[in-house]
């Protein structure tokens, strides 16, 4: 089995190792916490704990590291890693800024290992349906997509509600539609916390004149985790928020003009939810991972999607602060 050094076991990261744990060999876990790491020790008596990185990276039987601490760290941990020569898996999203994210994805080409990021949507049931829907074009052409995520809470310090919510959306939006987009703008507000925006819209338009719209909040009576994908035959609806009609697909379009009005009259056909497998989508995305380290990374099409996102945050970052298109 794969041998995996594993840093970071608060919050989201203890789900993380929990799979890694089943998948892999884990062989160390590393966090700051000395509460965490006693029992972690515990838990997983083969594995070595510490809380220096470092000994992750020494251990010359350690294949891959899986990085899921603080956002901030993601950059400096992952590049200490693949300069180690290890394959990497890292928490969304891998670096804050554009220029970091190439010198990740060129680390892990001249090295030849495999670098990808935590972009858990796009390994979920739901949404590998969407995708098919989308690439069969049985949607027909698609003229925009738009997301709702939204929640009241949880509020962060040192990211806001777009780095935090948005790099979930906005990884699916461009895998969804295969392009970057040509025009990003973004409008927040700092509401509770100065500098740090808890709510933010964002538009995109993209070179094939698609558009994409998010909504992204932490000040909202309703939790919404919702995408919609709008075709010139049909349209779909994913909405995590639902326990068993995850997608839901539209026979819906604009039809014709009416003549009497002048107006456009639409076409209403069935509505239905296709089956939807209950698989695991962090179990899906870490198979992957672990499938990548044994055949190897290939075409880096995972680093390149993460930069593609990383990229596509900076310039709604600098739209955030500037009030202008980027």
């Amino acid at each position: 089995m794969t041998r995996v050094g594993h840093a970071g076991v608060g919050g989201w990261g203890r789900n993380v190792v929990r799979v890694v744990g089943e998948l892999a060999e884990l062989a160390w876990v590393c966090d700051t916490d000395e509460g965490r790491r006693a029992d972690y020790a515990e838990r997983y008596p083969r594995a070595r704990v510490t809380a220096d990185f470092g000994d992750l990276l020494a251990d010359e039987t350690v294949d891959a590291v899986v990085i899921a601490t603080p956002v901030p760290t993601h950059f400096e941990l992952a590049k200490r890693a693949l300069e180690a020569g290890k394959h990497v898996f890292v928490e969304k999203p891998p670096a804050m800024r554009g220029d970091e994210m190439e010198e990740l994805v060129r680390l892990a080409r001249v090295g030849g290992r495999v670098l990808m990021p935590g972009h858990l949507l796009l390994y979920h049931p739901g949404l590998l349906r969407v995708k098919e829907l989308v690439d069969s074009g049985e949607l027909g052409d698609v003229a925009c997509v738009y997301g709702n995520r939204q929640n009241l809470g949880v509020i962060r310090s040192n990211e806001n509600a777009l780095w935090s919510l948005g790099v979930h959306d906005l990884s699916v939006i461009l895998w969804l539609l295969g392009e970057e987009p040509s025009e990003a703008v973004a409008h927040g507000v700092d509401y509770l916390q100065k500098g740090i925006e808890d709510v933010v819209f964002c538009f995109l338009r993209f070179p094939s004149g698609k558009v994409a719209h998010m909504h992204l909040s932490w000040l909202d009576p309703h939790k919404m985790r919702k995408m919609t994908v709008v075709g010139r035959e049909k349209m779909v609806v994913f909405d995590d928020m639902e326990l068993e009609r995850k997608v839901t697909v539209y026979e819906k379009a604009p039809w014709e003009p009416a003549d009497s009005y002048g107006e456009w009259r639409t076409r209403t056909g069935d509505i239905f939810s296709p089956k939807i497998p209950n698989d695991e989508p962090l179990r899906l995305e870490l198979q992957h991972f672990l499938r990548l380290v044994e055949e190897g990374p290939g075409d880096h099409r995972e680093a390149l999607d993460g930069l593609a996102v990383v990229r596509t945050l900076d310039r709604l970052t600098e739209s955030l602060r500037t009030g202008e298109p980027r």
